[in-house]
């Protein structure tokens, strides 16, 4: 009796811990990115928009040829789609009258409608729309009036005027300007990796959300192939405007990590109110159109300003199923980086394409076999024994070439783990996967105790067996760093958009996550860094005080920093 209760008990914790095991997600998410039309054998999701309908969240992005949809935010399921024209750049989507209404960047100029977007059996609603549509969105005020925003040039501003939904949108009025170029003041707004253009850089991909009263008209900048792609906004009393930059901007910004950009999403709330922002991340290597989707808790504080956590926006992260309040409660799962810089071994490398590189937490490089064969194999050595709890998989189609359209299997492989790098037992078989996963995140049925992981090809699309990144995510057995002291920051007096900052390396640190705000205990903004004691941080804007703390982490845990004083 007393054996059967402990037996039921068990599987209930094991139930328990593989519900808690379970509900998480790793950015880039874990989606079928379609390859694109040139050959260049690249994947491409981006410009997202994510709408929760009738229970189900539906996300649509650039290039994909459908849409997903969702009842949890993490398991997505793929809807090809005929009637939508999904091959263009940039969707737009708005519930109005409880009808969904999409339009993308196209020649077409077409509005589609849908009242059931489970099914692809959209209709047109208004053929021709009068204006350019350059990265629409599409906005519903409370007393049902609509408006339309739009914009993507390094030259033109973004643009705001009201629509007639009695008349099919036919537009009121003349187009107003609400955001133009400011680059000279806005460091985040400049080009290049390091914004570093010394010029304009594209201002799009408008949005626009409603809170308290106020009006927040969001922008991407400066260029979607650059990692410091971000989201700004402005506030205003009214939907046209006039509005006010809000000078925490960019909200959404994810300038270091293994996968970077927040930029071009949409914010929208959750089943228990909850807002979340939908970015695009770059890779941009093949193509600077090269991108995949991330998806980031926001929220808006007291003083209402709107904010975007990215901080570990590309480690595991729980998916919470009440309201929260992300000002103060993190989704972070504390599971920490255990792969990174490690040893490695390969059944075989391509020149210019080291083992080394699927585990040096950068997404634009890679580890390439020289075969696609069955038993090519790539092994990491965590170095001791650690607790791993989930794996992410982001195989890089070296030499795949494939079109949109083409049949193809999908990456079939196996995982195993070793205590000696010897005796293999399986973690995770995927022989016979059939969906389509460049970015694969996978959650161990319950914690694994191991040292050495090896993952084996079986099957794959095309070309060559290759990582970007071989991740593995859990604990470790040591003691966490020390706090990071003594920080350094000089701002440039000539341009004060830029910021250096420095600090005195913390024993035992793997590396750093550098936050910093525009208030002090405001310090939403967030930069990771590894193997060094220093950032640059050249997108701030100008004239607005910033405030900076540093933490340190390794495969143990975090410590945490103190906040520095205003500079």
């Amino acid at each position: 009796m007393i054996k059967g209760i402990i037996l039921v008990l068990n599987c209930l914790l094991s139930i328990a811990a593989w519900g808690q095991q379970a509900n998480t997600w790793c950015n880039p998410l874990n989606l079928n990115y379609r390859f694109s039309y040139d050959g260049l054998g690249y994947r491409e999701a981006a410009d997202p928009v994510i709408h929760l309908y009738r229970g189900n969240y539906f996300l649509y992005a650039s290039k994909s040829g459908g849409y997903w949809h969702s009842s949890d935010l993490l398991n997505w399921v793929f809807r090809p789609s005929k009637t939508l024209p999904t091959e263009d750049y940039a969707p737009a989507v708005a519930t109005i009258h409880d009808t969904v209404f999409f339009m993308a960047s196209q020649g077409a100029r077409n509005i589609y409608f849908s009242t059931d977007p489970l099914q692809d059996n959209w209709q047109v609603y208004r053929k021709r729309f009068p204006l350019g549509v350059t990265d629409p969105a599409l906005f519903k005020d409370d007393d049902g009036r609509v408006y339309f925003y739009y914009g993507c040039s390094n030259v033109n501003p973004i643009m705001g005027i009201e629509l007639d939904p009695g008349r099919r949108f036919d537009t009121i009025g003349t187009p107003q300007v609400l955001i133009s170029h400011h680059f000279n003041e806005y460091g985040w707004e400049e080009p290049g990796e390091q914004h570093n253009g010394n010029k304009r850089g594209w201002n799009e991909g408008a949005w626009m959300n409603k809170y308290n009263g106020k009006y927040y008209l969001q922008y991407a900048a400066p260029g979607t192939e650059f990692k410091v792609y971000g989201d700004g906004v402005y506030v205003s009393d009214q939907p046209l405007g006039p509005f006010t930059y809000m000078p925490n901007s960019p909200f959404s910004y994810k300038p270091g990590g293994f996968i970077n950009g927040a930029g071009h999403g949409n914010t929208f709330r959750d089943k228990y109110g909850n807002y979340w922002h939908v970015a695009t991340m770059t890779i941009s290597v093949r193509h600077m159109f090269e991108r995949r989707v991330g998806l980031f808790p926001a929220f808006f504080d007291k003083d209402g300003q709107l904010h975007c956590n990215t901080a570990f926006g590309d480690y595991p992260s729980r998916m919470p199923q009440r309201k929260m309040n992300f000002e103060k409660e993190s989704l972070f799962t504390g599971w920490m980086l255990l792969s990174y810089n490690k040893p490695v071994q390969a059944s075989s490398a391509l020149p210019g394409h080291a083992p080394e590189q699927a585990v040096n937490e950068e997404i634009r490089d890679w580890w390439s076999a020289q075969t696609g064969n069955a038993g090519e194999w790539l092994q990491v050595d965590l170095l001791q024994q650690s607790t791993v709890n989930a794996v992410q998989v982001n195989f890089a189609d070296q030499d795949a070439r494939l079109k949109a359209g083409m049949a193809y299997t999908p990456y079939q492989f196996v995982i195993e783990g070793s205590a000696d790098g010897k005796s293999w037992k399986p973690l995770i078989d995927k022989s016979d996967n059939k969906l389509d996963r460049a970015n694969d995140y996978i959650v161990l049925p319950r914690p694994v105790k191991t040292r050495f992981l090896r993952i084996t090809n079986r099957a794959l699309p095309a070309g060559k067996f290759s990582l970007s990144g071989f991740r593995v995510f859990g604990k470790g057995t040591g003691a966490k760093p020390a706090a990071v002291a003594a920080v350094k920051v000089t701002r440039d007096p000539p341009d004060s958009r830029r910021a250096q900052l420095e600090w005195t390396p913390a024993a035992k640190a793997t590396g750093y996550v550098v936050y910093f705000g525009t208030e002090a205990g405001k310090l939403f903004h967030s930069a990771m860094v590894y193997g060094k004691s220093r950032l640059d941080l050249p997108g701030l804007n100008k004239g607005v005080p910033y405030y900076f703390r540093v933490d340190g982490f390794n495969e143990s845990g975090i410590t945490k920093g103190k906040e520095t004083e205003r500079y």
